[in-house]
């Protein structure tokens, strides 16, 4: 059976390719923005993806399904291929909920920020339980190497988005996939372009608390108001809350740099757990994966164990070069809260050392404005910042960089990797922040710091003689 899917480049329908193609479907796919980790994983398994929306991606090979990705919606070529031919389509969740998910315990995790890292931290529990896990995370977690699978029965481990699910279905993707075990790590208003506040995003996520059975477990973080306005519209399983030293799970430092704590439930000591991770937001991202992982069986000590050797996610505070003592960092940053837990981690990191933080706002949210008034105070723990102002960007970045005084705006990536490349110093770190491909500034600024280091011992060399 051949499917093809639309959209196939984004992180959560890349991995329904990987899982389809593990079930022995014939997979294909069409995207505009096919770039890494998830287009070389597909490449890796040697899953045909077309570039760019055109009919002939259906033509050439009629598909006896398309699986159509959210973001595309009508107008698009080849949703209109499908329409006007009468194939049969279906949205990228409900497809796994019928193909996969059935008969499944489901562990998901949902929440503004820590989905991915939390399910990757749950998905390496289980693992090293030995309970081969099957898992769809939005990132590809370093332990797999691989953003899906199926892997065996009973336990899956799902990335619960609220995002919507299709353009024929707007309910949130995480509606369709009825968890035993649910964390809700955090609320906060994100996704402007399809929801009008906070109370819309709440209303979505009691909808998924009425699919959890009454002998499930639901996970959250108590120090989010927003949560707790959400469970008291209705719940109807047992809970267990992650936070401070009131909630059920809660942590006791061992360390400044957030490397080595204590696990506690309740008013017990029960694990411990020395890791390479940093920030605080970590830590609860753990706790919430311990305590989801002792619901399906996993003793909390062998999952601080597993734990200790778990090895974080890409794109996730990514070290993704050093040069001459210059490190660069890639991070998936949406959020301002997200960007200010990353660099206050590597402020605890790196002490005084000199950061710059570089961001292009391309989340929905971002390219709206709608975090225009808190960028500003989420970037104030650098020491310099770099704004990327491309065309499309409807709002002026200057407020900004006012308010930080220290800030500079670029409106070419060109120009902004010659800045970074020619005025970083040995010890520096260069926190490059994006949700998308930034025109793989990465890439391009750890090989313009290689050309510049090359340069400096020339000259060296010349000036000795």
């Amino acid at each position: 059976m051949h499917i093809h899917i639309l959209g196939i480049c984004g992180t959560f329908m890349a991995g329904i390719a990987v899982i389809a193609k593990e079930l022995g479907y014939t997979v294909s796919g069409s995207d505009v923005a096919a770039y890494p980790p998830m287009s070389t994983q597909l490449e890796n398994l040697g899953i045909k993806c077309y570039s760019g929306y055109l009919s002939a991606n259906l033509e050439n090979s009629t598909p006896d399904c398309v699986i159509i990705g959210n973001a595309l919606s009508r107008g698009n070529p080849e949703v209109e291929t499908v329409l006007n031919q009468g194939l049969p389509y279906i949205s990228g969740p409900q497809w796994l909920a019928e193909q996969v998910l059935q008969k499944r315990w489901v562990l998901a995790v949902a929440g503004t920020h820590g989905k991915t890292t939390t399910s990757s931290m749950l998905a390496w529990i289980l693992e090293t339980a030995g309970l081969s896990p099957g898992f769809l995370i939005g990132g590809i977690p370093e332990n797999f190497g691989i953003s899906a699978r199926l892997g065996k029965n009973p336990f899956f481990i799902i990335e619960a988005d609220e995002y919507d699910t299709a353009f024929f279905d707007k309910r949130s993707k995480f509606i369709h996939y009825r968890p035993h075990t649910l964390v809700l790590n955090n609320l906060e208003f994100d996704h402007a372009d399809i929801f009008p506040d906070l109370a819309a995003i709440q209303r979505q996520c009691h909808y998924l608390i009425r699919t959890v059975p009454g002998n499930g477990l639901i996970v959250c973080n108590n120090q989010y108001p927003a949560v707790e306005e959400t469970l008291r519209q209705g719940c109807w399983t047992s809970l267990e809350t992650v936070g401070e030293e009131h909630s059920d799970w809660h942590f006791k430092l061992l360390s400044q740099d957030n490397s080595h704590f204590e696990v506690w439930y309740r008013d017990q000591p029960v694990g411990e757990i020395q890791w390479d991770l940093i920030g605080q937001h970590n830590i609860y991202n753990a706790l919430s994966a311990i305590a989801s992982a002792r619901h399906a069986g996993v003793p909390v000590a062998s999952a601080c164990e597993a734990l200790s050797q778990f090895r974080s996610v890409k794109r996730r505070l990514e070290l993704r070069g050093v040069v001459d003592g210059i490190s660069v960092y890639d991070d998936f940053a949406h959020h301002p809260t997200a960007i200010q837990e990353t660099l206050k981690a590597l402020r605890q990191k790196v002490g005084q050392q000199y950061i710059t933080a570089v961001l292009e706002p391309r989340s929905n949210s971002m390219r709206m404005g709608i975090y225009k008034d808190s960028l500003a105070l989420a970037l104030k723990e650098a020491n310099a910042v770099m704004l990327y102002q491309p065309e499309s960007l409807s709002w002026s970045l200057s407020p900004v960089a006012t308010a930080l005084h220290y800030a500079r705006i670029f409106k070419n990536v060109d120009a902004l990797t010659r800045h970074l490349a020619t005025t970083a110093r040995k010890g520096d770190h260069i926190l490059i922040m994006s949700n998308g491909h930034f025109e793989n500034i990465h890439q391009r600024l750890l090989t313009e710091l290689h050309e510049c280091c090359a340069k400096k011992k020339e000259l060296s060399s010349v000036a000795k003689h």
